[in-house]
């Protein structure tokens, strides 16, 4: 018997922008998701993107999410810090606790800080004004060379190149490969300044897999998994929307013109990275599941 597709909201937390990371920039996600198919041809995933609505008032799906037929919410927090109201926070919250699954991404310092009142998931986030990291030792820049962005700004490589990764033991399924000699995807994207997660205490999370800065050698966390249990679905805290965008899959796909750092071309020159790169996408969205 068919069984209906996972529905996936992919959704920014900006207005419509040109010249920023509004969710036209995901293309290449959204696309990969939607062609998705199991074996008899039936998309396995229906996706929907979208940016916010203007702030003046609730998003008018972020702020109805508990109520939605969503199973999944992949959030970019890409905003300075405003945002999500609190109506959305709010009801992003109500939307896990009643079994939906959350990826929740930001970047460097206090870009996309407005996700930390999310319930559980935000707190694995932390900024720089903004529920910063509780050991004084983290506060400190990795990234030496974009000086107008602080900490936390891991730096794991030029957009458009990709990064060695390491999954902490066991591996989680959203790391799993059959095909890998580990047994485990070995790359993803990287991004000059990557920004912070770690597993709340008391939560029922913990770090998945880590990085390392090629700046300073500094070791970084990539993704937090939250279990499914008293606190709600499974969850997702990334460490940078960047590992998702086009620009960084592809430089090809062009970038907001405030990006002034040099890119590379990796990605596009290795095949298997990208496949890694694919198949995290893929094993994310398996895991997540439908809303339970």
């Amino acid at each position: 018997m068919s069984r209906a597709p996972t529905k996936i909201l992919l959704q920014t937390t900006i207005i419509p922008t040109k010249d920023d990371w509004s969710i036209a920039r995901f293309s290449q996600l959204a696309e990969l998701l939607a062609s998705e198919v199991n074996d008899n041809g039936e998309p396995l995933y229906e996706v929907t993107a979208r940016d916010r609505d203007p702030l003046d008032a609730p998003d008018a799906v972020l702020s109805m999410l508990d109520a939605s037929d969503f199973d999944q919410l992949w959030l970019f927090a890409v905003d300075s810090g405003r945002g999500l109201t609190s109506w959305d926070c709010e009801a992003i919250s109500r939307f896990r606790q009643g079994g939906g699954g959350l990826m929740v991404t930001r970047d460097h310092m206090d870009l996309g800080s407005s996700i930390c009142t999310l319930g559980g998931v935000g707190a694995a986030h932390f900024f720089h004004s903004r529920n910063p990291h509780p050991d004084p030792a983290m506060h400190r820049r990795d990234d030496p060379y974009t000086r107008k962005i602080s900490w936390p700004n891991f730096h794991s490589g030029a957009n458009g190149d990709y990064q060695t990764i390491d999954p902490v033991l066991p591996v989680h399924p959203v790391l799993s490969d059959p095909g890998s000699p580990t047994g485990a995807i070995r790359h993803l994207p990287a991004h000059p300044h990557e920004g912070g997660v770690r597993a709340p205490e008391g939560s029922d999370a913990r770090v998945i897999a880590t990085g390392h800065s090629i700046a300073t050698g500094r070791t970084f966390n990539i993704a937090v998994a939250f279990a499914a249990g008293w606190e709600g679905g499974r969850a997702i805290a990334q460490s940078t929307f960047h590992h998702f965008a086009d620009y960084n899959w592809d430089v090809r796909a062009g970038c907001p013109s405030f990006v002034t750092e040099a890119p590379g071309d990796g990605l596009i020159r290795d095949s298997q990275a990208m496949a890694d790169t694919r198949r995290y996408v893929l094993n994310l969205a398996g895991w997540l599941g439908a809303r339970s």
